[in-house]
């Protein structure tokens, strides 16, 4: 009877499934209707997703940039060309010797600064000085006689030749007197003929004596003859000259300094011999130059300019230089001098830049040789002038369509053609019309990208 109770109370505790309309191991029907719909949704997506993937499978892969607009003003309108070349000095001069001689003294090192007419060598002198003193007797000697025919003879000498001619007139009177005695003698016998020769021709004698004496006379008073003067002076210029040259060739044994600049190089020691001709370099051989200096503050940048972007700059096109050595320092850069020529191996024409400020940082020194960038600025833009001057964009972004400049936009994951005009060039691209900026724009893209055409963005998934 326990029994039977117990098992009633059991029975009487079991659930009731079918007053829940569920059977047993089956899941409700509203349960059903769940994991029906959430299937129905993720097989919805994967397929959507499985259409974009093979719809997006043929969309060409672009690279893209966002184009930025710039304002005009009172700053200059940007980099129409950039280039690299080295800095080299206005004008290096090589100082040579005048003379050949063997060097005695140099005062100087590499790098030295030097002032205009600094003493920087000294060459052994003796025979060059020697040669100056024996060239200045010479003008003395002829001096002295050019000044004794100008003067004409000295009044005790015109006296002396007076008294000479007086004297061989008074012997002349005697002869004559003697001569008509013997003559007078020799007629009557008393005198042999031989008497009567020796009378005449000491007479003779004395008379052509007498004669000279007084034509001598007459010339000291005179003075020299005209012809004899100017052969004079032309000894004593001529003496002059050599002196003047053995002078020059004397000085020309200092070498000072040209200019005042920096010395760049040193090329003989004390002991070596150095000549004014052209000289090989060869070892042991003579030197022809001894420093060679340039003035540090007028310096240029020399470049080469390739024949296609020539068209871009001007005859006095402005710049920026910058340096490797000094990436964070800038100075101000005009072009000075374009070659006439260009070069056809390389297909380029060179350009020098005058630095206009190189002693701009007195901490740094530009050194020739040094590498340097030079970019070329827009000329600048009025000062009245406002507004947008134009929309930058990469070269590469820019196409032709239809006889067309046009750049492509990428927008809602098409290329769009978008029409622009080039108000200005750089060197990495151009100043454009019909942007407003921010655009996304493509820069890398096949060929045969078309307007409207489906585009992926590279990076972009």
């Amino acid at each position: 009877m326990a029994i039977d109770t117990k098992h009633e109370d059991l029975q009487s505790l079991r659930i009731d499934r079918s007053q829940r309309g569920e059977s047993s191991g089956e899941p409700p029907a509203w349960a059903k209707r769940y994991i029906l719909g959430g299937i129905a949704v993720v097989l919805l997506f994967s397929l959507s997703a499985l259409a974009y993937r093979l719809l997006s499978s043929d969309a060409p892969e672009v690279e893209v940039v966002r184009a930025s607009a710039e304002t005009s003003g009172n700053d200059v309108g940007g980099t129409v060309l950039a280039a690299t070349g080295y800095i080299v000095a206005h004008h290096t001069i090589n100082v040579n010797s005048k003379v050949t001689g063997r060097l005695a003294w140099i005062g100087v090192e590499k790098g030295d600064k030097v002032k205009e007419g600094q003493v920087l060598v000294r060459l052994e002198d003796q025979e060059f000085r020697a040669s100056y003193e024996q060239s200045r007797g010479a003008v003395d000697n002829a001096r002295a006689y050019l000044e004794e025919l100008q003067h004409g003879s000295r009044p005790e000498e015109i006296q002396q030749a007076q008294h000479n001619l007086d004297e061989a007139r008074a012997t002349l009177a005697n002869d004559k007197l003697t001569l008509d005695r013997t003559k007078e003698l020799a007629a009557g016998g008393v005198v042999s003929r031989q008497q009567l020769d020796d009378a005449t021709a000491r007479f003779e004698a004395d008379q052509q004596r007498a004669n000279s004496l007084e034509k001598a006379f007459q010339l000291m008073k005179i003075g020299p003859r005209p012809e004899e003067l100017l052969r004079a002076q032309g000894a004593l210029r001529q003496a002059q000259g050599q002196l003047d040259y053995a002078k020059s060739q004397l000085d020309a044994t200092v070498i000072r300094a040209p200019v005042t600049g920096t010395i760049l190089d040193r090329t003989a020691e004390k002991g070596e011999l150095i000549t004014a001709q052209f000289a090989s370099a060869a070892a042991g051989g003579p030197q022809g130059s001894v420093v060679s200096l340039a003035d540090l503050n007028d310096l240029q940048v020399e470049l080469d300019i390739a024949q296609a972007d020539f068209a871009r700059l001007g005859p006095t096109q402005r710049g920026i230089v910058t340096t490797d050595a000094y990436p964070d320092k800038t100075y101000d850069g005009i072009i000075a001098q374009i070659s006439p020529e260009a070069n056809r191996q390389k297909a380029t024409v060179q350009v020098k830049v005058q630095v206009l400020n190189p002693s701009k940082y007195p901490d740094v020194q530009l050194r020739p040789e040094m590498n340097a960038t030079v970019k070329f600025l827009a000329n600048e833009v009025p000062k009245d002038t406002k507004g947008p001057a134009g929309v930058f964009v990469p070269s590469t972004a820019i196409h032709s369509l239809n006889s067309k400049k046009v750049v492509f936009i990428a927008y809602n994951g098409k290329a769009v053609a978008r029409e622009i005009h080039v108000v200005g060039q750089r060197s990495d691209g151009a100043l454009v019309d019909g942007l407003v900026g921010g655009e996304t724009v493509i820069t890398t893209a096949p060929a045969t990208l078309k307007d409207g055409g489906r585009i992926k963005i590279k990076g972009q998934s």
